[in-house]
C-alpha cells in the first residue's frame, strides 16, 4: 500500500489519502531521491541531498540555517556555509512544486506532502499496522505487513548522504530495521516456519553477534528444526562472546532459553500462541526535583500558577476542565526552575498519578529531542521499550493516549521554543504541564504566560534572612540591603552571596556589603548568576582581577570540550599552583566549572563571551596568539614524549619543530598512554585550530606524533579529518614541507582505515613533496605506506621494491625502529609469495631490533609479522604463542586494531592445526573488536577466516553467510581475494 510522512500539522486521524500521479515522492530509505508522478527528479549534489533528507527527516518541523549546517558539515562548516545552504533551498524549490520548502523563522521546512510521499512514512505506518495485526492475532496479516515496510528499504538509508546528521540518522534508522526483523522473525517462528528462518538468523548473528534477542529466535529456530546441539552451541558461543568482550552473561531470557533446551521442554517444540506485547504497567513516577527550604517571596505568582493548576484538577463533572498550561519566563538566574519546582510540590495531592519532569537544556548548543524526552517519559510512565515506537509523532501520540485517564502534572524545564516543547504536552484533561524557558512562548497556543523579573527590595531581604539568620541581619538591616541591591536583586545572587556569609560566622554583614561594594572586585566574592546572561557575564567580567580576566579570556581561546590544568597552565604561561588558584577563583565565581579533578570547562556562551572579551581587551593583541601558540608547544612535547616512551629508537622525535613551551614527562608508558586517551578530543581540537599561520608546521607534527590515535581505531575518524584539514592549508600555503608531512600523516591514517587506494595516492604525493623539500623522515613512511598499500592490492612486485627502498632509507637515517617495522613488512610479503623460511629470517631479524631497543608495542607487531611466518613454517605452537604475546601487549595499549588483526591471526593458526573450534571463537572476537575501524578489505579476511572455521565445526550455513559478505566486500574493492572466496564457496553451493 502506499503510505505517506506524517506531517503533524497535516494528518488527519484515520483518514487515508490517495497520492495523486503527479504528486511528489521521496526516499530516504536508500539514496536520497524524489519523483513527481513517475518521474524522477534531480536532487542535485551530495550535500544538496543532504539538506533535503534533513527536511524529510524533521516531519514538517523547521529547521534553522544552524541545524542544518551542523546536520552538513558537523563542528567544522565551511566559510560559506550559510551561502551554501541558502543555494541548495533555492535549487530544490525550483525542482519542487511551490510552497512545499519553505523558509521560517531563518530556516527551513518542507511542508503541504500528501500521505504516501515519503517511503519513510509508509514503512512506519505499515509496522503500526503490523503490531495492531498481531495484538488482534491476526500473524499472517501481521507477517504480510513486516514483510512490506521492510520492503520499503533499498540499500542503506540516505546512501551517499555526507553530514553528521546523516551518519546518526542511518545508525538509527538501521537499528529500527533490525528490530522490524527480530519482531517479524518472531512471527515466523510463531507460525512454525523455524527451518526457513534459520538461514537468515544465521546470517544475522554472523552480522551482529552480540545481539542476543537474534541469538535466542537462532537456538529456538534450530532446537524445532531438530538441531538440539547446534542450539546449544549458539548458547555456549555467545556466552563466551559476551563473557570475554563486554563481561556480562547472557540475559535472563536466554539462559532459561538453555535450561529448557537441556531439559527438552515439551512445550518449546511447538509454536507458542501469538505473543501478546507488553501492556503498558501503571507506574506513578515522581520526578520532581527537591523544593529548595528556603523558597522566598513570588507570592503573587505562586497563587497565579497554582489557580492555573487548579483548573485542570477540578472535579470530572466541573465545566471547562482542560489541560492547563502555564509558560514562565525570564532572565537566567531569575528563579525560574525554583519557582516552578515549588509550584509542583504545592500542587502534587492534584495530580495523584505522577509527576514527570525534565531539563529540555534549551540554553545549549544541543537542545534535547522531543523523541528522546518522549522516550523517557514513556519508560517513566510504565510502557516497555519494545513497545515505544521510533518517530516523533507515534510517541507524542502513544504519550498522549498513555496520559489518558490519568491527572499527571509534567515540568519542562529549560526549553528552547513552543516547537520543542509542543510534542510534549499531555494533551488531556486532567493533566497540566509547567514550562520554563527564557524566551516567551507567544506561540504555544493556550499556555498561560507568566513573565519573571528580579525580587522586589523586601522579598530579596527576606531570602539573605532566611539563608543568613535573623539575628545577624537584623543588627544590619542597612548593610543587609546594600548586599541585596550589589547582587541586582537577582535570586541566583543573593542565595550565593549568603551561602558565603553564613558559612564565615567570623564575617558581619558589613564586611560582605564592603567587599561587594567595590565593583572591580565584586566577583571576587560574589558569583554572578546564570552563565547564559550576557548581562550577569558582563557585570562579574568587569570585576575580575586583571590576572583572573586575562585568565578568563585566554582560556576561553582553546576550542577543546574542557582544557587541564597543566594545558591551562601551559595557554597561561603560569606555575601549576598559580593557575590552579586562578582557575578556582574563576569557578567560584561560576564563569568556569570544575569538569573533574584538574579538568575546567566553560559553558558554551560563557566561552564565546571569554572570546569576544579577548577580542576586545587582550593587549597587546598578540598575547592570543602566543598563548595557543604555548598550548599547541604544550602538546607537541607532550605528545613527542608519549611517542618516544612507545617507541625507543624511533628518530620521529628528533624530526619534530621544535618548541618552546615544554610538555609533561611521565614515569611510565601506560601513564603517558593515559594522558594521550584522555586528552585526545582536546589535543585534536588544537589542531583542528592551529591550521593557519606559523604554528601549521608543529600542527602537523602534533598530527604525527599522535599516530596511535590513528593506529588505534580510538579517534580515527577525527584524526583523519584533522589531517585532510591540514594537508589543505599547507598546500594553500604553498609550504611543500608541511603538504609532504601533511601527506605522509593523512595516508598512514588511511592506511590504518582500510582505504588503500586513497593512502597510495597520498604517499606517493607525500614521497614527491618531502624528496623536493628534502625532509628525510616522511619519505621514509611514505615509502613504507606505498609498499603496504601494493601490498594489500596483491602488486607484489611493487611492494616489494618499496619495501626494500624503506629499509635503505630508514637504514640511512639512524632510524633502528623503522628499519624494523620495515623488515616486518618485507616478511609479510614474502609469506605471501611462498617464501616462508625467508619470511622467519626477516621477522626474526626485526623482532630482534625491537628487543635491544626495549620496544613493547612494536616489539608486538614484530611477534605479529614472526608469529604469522612460524604458521606457514608449521610451527604452531611457536606462532600461538608469539600472537598471543603480541595480543597481550596491544590490548594492554590499547591498540584495538592490532588486536582485533591479532585474534584473526591466531584463528588462522588454530585452523592449520585443526582446532577449528577455538578459531571460530577468535575470528567471531576479532569481528567485534574490528567493528567501525581497520576499513572493509580487514573485515573480508576476517569474515573468510570466520567462514572456515565455522566449516569446521559443521556450520556450513553460517560459514557461508560469511564468505559471502566476504566476496561483496572484496567484489567492491576490485580486490584479488574475490577469488579465492568463490572458491571456498563452490563445494557449498555445490552441496
Amino acid at each position: 500500500m502506499d503510505g505517506g510522512p506524517r506531517v503533524p500539522e497535516q494528518r488527519r486521524p484515520g483518514s487515508v489519502t490517495v497520492t495523486e500521479p503527479e504528486a511528489l515522492r521521496f526516499g530516504v530509505l536508500g539514496p536520497v531521491r524524489a519523483w513527481r508522478g513517475a518521474e524522477p527528479l534531480s536532487t542535485g549534489s551530495p550535500q544538496q541531498r543532504a539538506l533535503l533528507a534533513a527536511l524529510l527527516l524533521r516531519e514538517g518541523r523547521t529547521a534553522t540555517a544552524a541545524e542544518l549546517i551542523d546536520a552538513l558539515w558537523g563542528p567544522e562548516p565551511p566559510s560559506q556555509a550559510l551561502a551554501a545552504v541558502r543555494t541548495y533551498a533555492s535549487r530544490l524549490r525550483k525542482v519542487l512544486d511551490p510552497g512545499v520548502l519553505v523558509s521560517e523563522s531563518g530556516g527551513y521546512a518542507i511542508r503541504g506532502l500528501g500521505e504516501g510521499a515519503l517511503d519513510l512514512a509508509q514503512a512506519q505506518e505499515l509496522a503500526a499496522q503490523a503490531e495492531k495485526a498481531r495484538a488482534a492475532g491476526d500473524l499472517c496479516r501481521a507477517r504480510e505487513l513486516l514483510n512490506d515496510a521492510l520492503g520499503r528499504w533499498d540499500g542503506e538509508p540516505l546512501a551517499g548522504v555526507p553530514g553528521p546528521y546523516a551518519e546518526t540518522q542511518r545508525v538509527r534508522l538501521e537499528e529500527w530495521r533490525l528490530g522490524l526483523l527480530e519482531s517479524r522473525l518472531d512471527m515466523d517462528l510463531e507460525q512454525g516456519c523455524h527451518a526457513e528462518a534459520v538461514s537468515e538468523l544465521t546470517a544475522l548473528t554472523a552480522a551482529h553477534p552480540l545481539r542476543e534477542r537474534l541469538r535466542e529466535l537462532l537456538m529456538l529456530a534450530l532446537y524445532r528444526s531438530g538441531r538440539q546441539a547446534e542450539a546449544l552451541a549458539v548458547y555456549a558461543d555467545t556466552r563466551r562472546l559476551l563473557s570475554e568482550e563486554l563481561g556480562v552473561d547472557p540475559r535472563p531470557g536466554l539462559q532459561e532459553l538453555q535450561q529448557r533446551i537441556l531439559q527438552a521442554d515439551p512445550a518449546l517444540a511447538e509454536p507458542s500462541s501469538p505473543a501478546v506485547e507488553p501492556a503498558v504497567v501503571a507506574v506513578r513516577p515522581a520526578q520532581l526535583p527537591a523544593s529548595v527550604p528556603d523558597f522566598t517571596g513570588r507570592a503573587s505568582f505562586v497563587a497565579e500558577l497554582s489557580e492555573v493548576l487548579a483548573s485542570a484538577s477540578e472535579s470530572p463533572d466541573a465545566q471547562g476542565r482542560v489541560m492547563a498550561v502555564s509558560a514562565l519566563a525570564g532572565i537566567g538566574g531569575v528563579g525560574k526552575t525554583t519557582l516552578a519546582v515549588h509550584v509542583a510540590h504545592r500542587a502534587r495531592g492534584a495530580f495523584p498519578d505522577g509527576q514527570l519532569y525534565v531539563d529540555l537544556q534549551g540554553a545549549g548548543s544541543r537542545a534535547a529531542e522531543p523523541e528522546t524526552v518522549l522516550g523517557s517519559f514513556l519508560r517513566a510512565l510504565g510502557t516497555a521499550d519494545s513497545a515505544i515506537p521510533d518517530s516523533l509523532e507515534e510517541r507524542s501520540a502513544l504519550y498522549r493516549s498513555v496520559l489518558d485517564g490519568r491527572r499527571v502534572l509534567v515540568l519542562l524545564d529549560n526549553a528552547k521554543d513552543a516547537a520543542q516543547v509542543r510534542p510534549l504536552l499531555p494533551g488531556t484533561e486532567g493533566c497540566a504541564a509547567l514550562v520554563t524557558s527564557r524566551v516567551r512562548m507567544l506561540d504555544l497556543a493556550g499556555a498561560h504566560l507568566v513573565d519573571l523579573d528580579v525580587m522586589s527590595p523586601d522579598e530579596a531581604l527576606a531570602l539573605f534572612t532566611k539563608i543568613v539568620g535573623e539575628e545577624r541581619v537584623a543588627a544590619e538591616r542597612e548593610a543587609a540591603l546594600d548586599v541585596v541591591a550589589a547582587c541586582g536583586f537577582l535570586p541566583l545572587a543573593i542565595r550565593i552571596a549568603a551561602s558565603r556569609l553564613a558559612a564565615r560566622r567570623t564575617w558581619t554583614v558589613s564586611v560582605l556589603a564592603a567587599k561587594l561594594a567595590d565593583e572591580r572586585r565584586r566577583l571576587d566574592e560574589l558569583q554572578a548568576g546564570d552563565l547564559a546572561v550576557k548581562a550577569t557575564f558582563e557585570l562579574g567580567y568587569g570585576q575580575l582581577e586583571p590576572a583572573q580576566a586575562r585568565a578568563f579570556r585566554l582560556l576561553g581561546l582553546a576550542d577543546g570540550p574542557d582544557i587541564s590544568l597543566a594545558a591551562a597552565a601551559a595557554v597561561l604561561d603560569l606555575p601549576g599552583e598559580e593557575t590552579e588558584d586562578l582557575l578556582e577563583s574563576l569557578v567560584d565565581t561560576s564563569l568556569l566549572e570544575s569538569a573533574a579533578p584538574g579538568r575546567y570547562r566553560f559553558h558554551d556562551l560563557v566561552r564565546l563571551y571569554a572570546r569576544a572579551c579577548a577580542e576586545r581587551d587582550e593587549q597587546p593583541p598578540g598575547e592570543r596568539e602566543a598563548a595557543m601558540s604555548r598550548l599547541l608547544d604544550f602538546y607537541l612535547g607532550t605528545a613527542a614524549q608519549v611517542y618516544a616512551m612507545e617507541r625507543p629508537g624511533d628518530r620521529l622525535v628528533d624530526h619534530l619543530e621544535p618548541t618552546e613551551y615544554p610538555g609533561l614527562r611521565f614515569e611510565d608508558r601506560h601513564r603517558a598512554q593515559d594522558w594521550l586517551y584522555a586528552e585526545a578530543t582536546c589535543l585534536l581540537a588544537c589542531v583542528r585550530q592551529s591550521a593557519e599561520g606559523s604554528p601549521l608546521r608543529r600542527a602537523i607534527d602534533l598530527l604525527w606524533a599522535s599516530v596511535d590515535l590513528a593506529e588505534s581505531g580510538a579517534n580515527s575518524k577525527e584524526y583523519e579529518a584533522a589531517a585532510t584539514a591540514l594537508r589543505r592549508a599547507a598546500q594553500a600555503a604553498g609550504d611543500v614541507r608541511a603538504e609532504g608531512r601533511a601527506s605522509v600523516v593523512l595516508g598512514n591514517a588511511r592506511l590504518f582505515s582500510g582505504v588503500f587506494d586513497q593512502a597510495h595516492r597520498d604517499a606517493r604525493e607525500a614521497f614527491q613533496l618531502a624528496e623536493t623539500a628534502d625532509d628525510p623522515l616522511p619519505s621514509c613512511w611514505a615509502a613504507n605506506v606505498l609498499g603496504s598499500t601494493a601490498f594489500y592490492q596483491n602488486r607484489h612486485e611493487d611492494a616489494e621494491g618499496y619495501f626494500s627502498q624503506t629499509i635503505e632509507k630508514f637504514r640511512s637515517c639512524g632510524d633502528l625502529a623503522g628499519t624494523a617495522a620495515a623488515l616486518c613488512n618485507l616478511s609479510r610479503l614474502h609469506l605471501a609469495t611462498n617464501r616462508a623460511d625467508t619470511a622467519v629470517v626477516l621477522a626474526r631479524q626485526g623482532t630482534d631490533i625491537y628487543q635491544e631497543l626495549g620496544h613493547t608495542l612494536r616489539g608486538a607487531n614484530g611477534r605479529y609479522a614472526y608469529g604469522m611466518a612460524l604458521a606457514k613454517t608449521g610451527q604452531h605452537s611457536s606462532a600461538a604463542e608469539q600472537l598471543e604475546e603480541a595480543l597481550r601487549v596491544f590490548r594492554d595499549s590499547r591498540q584495538r586494531l592490532w588486536e582485533g588483526m591479532t585474534l584473526c591471526r591466531l584463528a588462522e593458526v588454530e585452523l592449520d592445526a585443526r582446532k577449528p573450534g577455538q578459531a571460530a571463537s577468535n575470528a567471531e572476537m576479532a569481528l567485534t573488536v574490528l567493528r567501525g575501524i581497520g576499513g572493509e578489505w580487514r573485515r573480508g579476511h576476517v569474515l573468510t577466516v570466520l567462514g572456515r572455521a565455522l566449516n569446521g565445526i559443521g556450520h556450513s550455513g553460517r560459514a557461508q553467510v560469511c564468505w559471502q559478505e566476504a566476496l561483496e566486500i572484496y567484489e567492491n574493492l576490485n580486490s584479488a581475494e574475490a577469488a579465492e572466496v568463490r572458491k571456498l564457496l563452490t563445494p557449498v553451493a555445490a552441496a
